[in-house]
């Protein structure tokens, strides 16, 4: 299920990123008292009460700024509250409501989004000091006092922002339910892939680069089981993205990958492997999705006995960045392979779900170091004394050390490609955590 998205806008230097960086519970915005110095959006993950939303912090907006800079800011706040479930909006208890203020309040309500009202920098204990009450004239509901330093009030603004959410019970989530983002370049079939699973047209086909603009989601159940397919816009080079909505299309197809489960890569086979293949395919690693590789337009590709063996290396070879990830060759013209397409998207998910027992994987663990020996420096030997499973999806594997700085990341290579030969782990990424013996993780 998608994590609802809560945007913090307001004027410049009424201490929005500290806000963000409170919540969050990490320092991830730069936090300066130079108006202005956060400039695009930035995201981060928060819970509360045992529900987690995605929180976007916003550069300062200046409604009739004509500088570049600053009114390329205002576009990026514009963004976030149109991907917004629910806004905050941050003003100045020291600085009282300004016709900034006013105008953006203005601005925010046209939205029809719901709209919580942060009164900053209430720093001192006691008694709700007289100039609060002041906001009241913005018309934006009973505002709420917070310290964003010291964390007084956080509490009452987070209930605020969810009582804006309306809570998806378990009820309302089928676990069986397998979530499937396709994504790729523009033009590479995406749309034509989904509309082919549904037998309907879901989404509008083209021949028109980025003809989809928003993340689309389909229910599709079927002999292979229940899966929501996400169709998603076409993900270009960023220096090409000019269009606002299609600035904004971008953030939902990356939102996209963020709540699947699967991600099938599409490349197009007439076209053959780009650079922004590998871009969009970074992406789905980054997050630790579970990856499938599909060449699409394979019907009109000329063929003879070699082509797709030839295909497959040179895709292995560009891809040696995830060599984990499946490769298969569909025409979501005319459905070829689309049943082999599920299977896989059913085994890779197991396999980005699949848990080890701590006994096998130190059993594996004492094979590969008695066949190669770990690394030394400077007469110091690398000794592992043992390896567990901290989580999955993308399987996480945490392994003690006497020294982590030996642990090359070539050897980390070597111990996941043993793991690898035993369980497989085919179409999902693998990360280690290094410690050294003594440390948490």
């Amino acid at each position: 299920m998608a994590k609802p998205v809560v945007a913090i806008v307001g004027r410049p230097n009424v201490g929005k990123s500290t806000l963000f960086n409170k919540l969050i519970g990490k320092r991830l915005s730069i936090v300066d008292d130079t108006p202005g110095v956060t400039r695009d959006r930035i995201y981060g993950d928060a819970e509360w009460r045992g529900r987690k939303i995605m929180l976007v912090d916003t550069g300062g907006i200046e409604p009739k700024a004509d500088d570049v800079i600053l009114s390329g800011m205002r576009d990026q706040a514009q963004l976030a509250i149109d991907t917004a479930e629910v806004i905050i909006m941050v003003v100045d208890l020291k600085s009282g409501i300004t016709a900034t203020d006013s105008e953006i309040a203005s601005m925010l309500l046209k939205s029809g989004k719901p709209i919580v009202l942060c009164v900053n920098k209430c720093d001192g204990l006691g008694d709700t000091p007289a100039e609060f009450y002041e906001f009241y004239n913005l018309g934006l509901g009973d505002p709420i006092p917070v310290s964003s330093v010291h964390g007084h009030g956080t509490g009452d603004l987070l209930d605020a922002v969810l009582e804006s959410i309306p809570e998806v019970s378990f009820d309302d989530e089928d676990e069986d339910v397998i979530n499937v983002a396709v994504i790729g370049k523009p033009n590479a079939g995406k749309s034509s892939l989904v509309n082919r699973i549904c037998g309907e047209e879901r989404s509008i086909v083209s021949d028109i680069a980025g003809t989809t603009r928003d993340a689309i989601d389909t229910f599709v159940e079927n002999k292979f089981g229940k899966y929501n397919m996400i169709d998603t816009a076409g993900l270009r080079r960023q220096s090409r993205i000019d269009d606002k909505i299609e600035k904004y299309s971008v953030l939902r197809a990356k939102m996209a990958v963020e709540r699947a489960d699967v991600c099938v890569i599409m490349i197009d086979g007439a076209e053959g492997f780009t650079e922004q293949d590998s871009k969009v395919a970074g992406l789905a690693l980054e997050q630790g999705k579970a990856c499938i590789i599909a060449v699409n337009k394979w019907d009109i590709v000329e063929k003879d006995g070699q082509t797709m063996d030839s295909f497959r290396k040179r895709l292995t070879n560009d891809f040696s960045f995830m060599s984990f990830a499946p490769i298969i060759f569909i025409s979501a013209k005319t459905g070829q392979r689309i049943d082999k397409l599920f299977e896989l998207i059913n085994f890779v998910r197991l396999q980005n779900t699949m848990r080890i027992s701590t006994g096998k994987l130190n059993d594996i663990l004492a094979d590969a170091t008695a066949r190669v020996q770990p690394p030394s420096d400077k007469g110091k030997r690398l000794k592992i004394y043992y390896i567990t499973q901290a989580s999955t999806c993308p399987p996480t594997f945490v392994c003690f050390c006497n020294n982590a700085q030996l642990f090359h990341f070539s050897y980390q290579r070597y111990i996941e490609n043993q793991i690898r030969t035993v369980f497989g782990l085919e179409g999902t990424p693998v990360r280690f955590i290094i410690r050294e013996r003594g440390e948490k993780y």
